[in-house]
Formats: structure tokens, sequence, C-alpha cells
């Protein structure tokens, strides 16, 4: 089968197309023709050779932990209803034709969702409806979103404006402003510019200064000037390093403030709730409610140019891959 392995910790030009043997499903695992790759802002991090503490692999490696696609083989125990069914899957390695999941992570893909807007809500889709879960948004909350025009940025903002809070988007040029204008938002802020976190303060309005939740997509010093956007009580998710790295909080500060920090170690799921959260991506998706916003699909073998992409941060919404 066609695949693409990172050859050595690098740029974007050590995504290398190859050619590997079929997978085979152990007892419990069905092999995916896969559709559709979802790419993630962290999969360029590892490949460079970052975070090695957390992410211990070694080149070469076929990366990629999401897709969508056809159920072509399933192996023993798996009930036989599973083939040729449209599903999408977290799986290891998912820059390849096929790849091989237990089909406990399966999900099946309802029949009005397309296997690329299945594949975009993979890590994405379950992320964003966690984290609002998790910081128990509501529709008297005023909620600011950093990143608000990446693949699950955009999601929060259409999430948090259903739920009826007032959302404030913080982007970078006119381009990603209007996106998110579009999507929802109720006010946006360009962090491009010097009193963005001023802006931001006052565009979230209300009787208390501040946000009641923030949800921190970039880091870096972005996300550590948004806790002093936190109101006191508030709450506030780390989630996010597209900056480079997690925002460096001040935790004594937001200790005494009462704020409740969240992190990316809060939103690693097990097998039931990533069932779960991703079947309520793919109802809200298939029904309107809920658009992943794609600004890029390159072909597998151009998995170089979609990296470049995404660190290129010129696109908006999500880079795919097309098998």
């Amino acid at each position: 089968m066609r695949a693409v392995q990172v050859k050595e910790f690098g740029g974007p030009e050590v995504l290398i197309p190859v050619e590997l043997p079929d997978p085979v499903p152990g007892p419990g695992e069905v092999v995916i023709d896969v559709a559709y790759v979802d790419t993630i802002f962290v999969e360029t991090q590892i490949r460079a050779g970052q975070g090695r503490d957390h992410f211990p692999v070694s080149p070469p490696y076929v990366p990629g932990g999401g897709v969508s696609g056809v159920v072509r083989v399933v192996g023993a125990g798996v009930p036989a209803e599973w083939l040729g069914r449209r599903v999408s899957s977290f799986v290891t390695g998912s820059y390849a034709e096929r790849a091989v999941a237990p089909v406990s992570a399966l999900t099946a893909v309802p029949d009005p969702l397309d296997l690329l807007s299945a594949a975009a809500l993979v890590h994405d889709g379950v992320t964003a409806l966690g984290l609002l879960g998790l910081t128990a948004l509501g529709e008297t909350d005023r909620v600011l979103v950093l990143g608000a025009s990446g693949g699950m940025g955009t999601l929060l903002v259409q999430l948090a404006q259903a739920r009826g809070a007032r959302v404030v988007a913080v982007a970078r040029g006119e381009e990603k402003l209007a996106l998110v204008r579009e999507l929802g938002a109720d006010a946006v802020v360009d962090a491009t510019r010097d009193d963005w976190a001023a802006a931001a303060r006052h565009a979230l309005g209300g009787p208390i200064e501040g946000a009641d939740v923030v949800l921190d997509g970039v880091g870096g010093a972005v996300g550590a000037a948004a806790l002093s956007l936190t109101a006191d009580g508030g709450r506030f998710s780390a989630h996010g390093a597209a900056s480079g790295g997690f925002a460096p909080l001040d935790t004594e500060d937001a200790a005494r403030r009462a704020i409740e920090l969240f992190g990316i170690a809060d939103v690693q799921f097990g097998p039931a709730d990533l069932h779960r959260l991703t079947s309520e991506a793919h109802t809200a998706a298939a029904t309107g409610r809920l658009r992943p916003v794609i600004g890029g699909v390159f072909p597998l073998a151009r998995a170089a140019e979609a990296h470049a992409a995404i660190e290129g941060r010129g696109l908006v919404g999500k880079v795919m891959l097309r098998v």
C-alpha cells in the first residue's frame, strides 16, 4: 500500500512517500480503506523532533492518528456487519491507504455526512465538544476563543454560539476575522494588534470584567496574557500549543482569583467518551448545526506540502489529506 513516512526528524521535506505491506487485522480489529486523513498541528511538532518525552516515536514512522473510510477486512470476533460500513476512527499511523483499528474505536458515519467532514471531526470535534462539557459552558457565559480561525477554533465558535454564550473570537488578519464573524462570533479581535488584550476585554463586556471561560488554542505569550482577561471564578482551558508551547500560566494568580485551570490532559478521553463525543459531532454536522471549516485538501503523496501549509498558517480552518 502507499503510505508516507517521516524518514528523520526535520522540516516538512522529511515526509517521504513509500510502499509498505498491507496491514492485517488481529482479533477484534478491522482494516479501513482510508478516504481522508485528519491532520493536526501537533503532528508537525512531533515530525520536527519536539516533545519526545510525550511522543516517544523514532523515525522512520508513519504519522497521523485519525481517518475516515470504509471497512475493508474484519478480524476474528468482529461482527460481519462492519464490512463495507463508512466509519471514522482514531488509529496509529494514518498517513496511508489502509489503517488498522480496534472495532471499539470505530464510529459509523451517518449517511448525510460526507467522509471528508467526518475525518475533519475525528480530533477537533471530539476535543471541542469535550471542552464545552469540561468548562460547563452555558448561555450566560462570556467566552474568549483564542486561535478561533483554526480547525478546532472554528468549531468552538459555532458550538459556544449555539449554547447562547457571548463569543469573542481572537484571530489574525481580516480574512480569518471575517470567517469567525460568519460562524457566529459576537465580536472579533485581531491578534496582530498591540492592544489586542485591551480590545478583547472591552468586547467581552458584562457587569464583571473579563471572560467567564477562556478557550486557549494558541498557548505561549498570547495564552499567558489571556489569564488576566479571565474573570475571578472563571474557567481557563490551556489546551493549545500552536505558538510552540503551552501557555506559561501564573498558577498562584489563578488560585488567588479562584480560576479553574484545565490542560491538555483533561481532554484525553476513554473509549466510551470518544464514541459518544464523535457521534455527537457527526450528528451535529449531518444536520447542518456544525460545519467543519477545511482550508485545504492535499493528496497523500503531498503530505509535505500539507505540513508546510499548516506551519505557514496561511490557510483558514483545517488541512486534510485525501487518499
